[in-house]
């Protein structure tokens, strides 16, 4: 079996609908659990978790130097310059928008990801 989202193959079994679609587990946590970069309480949260010495993994740390580095940067290129998919970048990029380390910003019609 195939999930209909991501096209990878499924063992019989561990499928799981939703919404009439017939999902990888990863999938299905991306569907229920979308990401979101603005919401207060994940903000609250996250600074409240920094203030205690969490810190932050190499990925966060790679992602925030290449940021410094370059005074911002697009999105999809700054997966490739991780080596990892859009997908995966959204998520940390969330992350680091609810420690309010990062920031969004338009310039010359191009969304760019740049430090806070």
């Amino acid at each position: 079996m195939q999930c209909n989202q991501c096209k990878s193959e499924i063992e019989s079994g561990e499928e799981r609908e939703h919404m009439g679609q017939v999902l990888c587990e990863d999938c299905l946590m991306e569907a229920l659990s979308p990401v979101k970069a603005c919401d207060p309480w994940a903000v609250y949260s996250a600074k409240s978790m920094t203030d205690d010495g969490v810190s932050l993994s190499k990925l966060q740390q790679n992602i925030l130097s290449a940021l410094k580095e370059t005074d911002g940067m697009e999105p999809k290129i700054l997966a490739e310059k991780m080596g990892i998919d859009v997908t995966e970048l959204e998520r940390e990029l969330a992350t680091l928008r609810h420690m309010e380390k990062i920031r969004a910003t338009k310039q010359g019609g191009r969304k760019l990801i740049c430090l806070w």
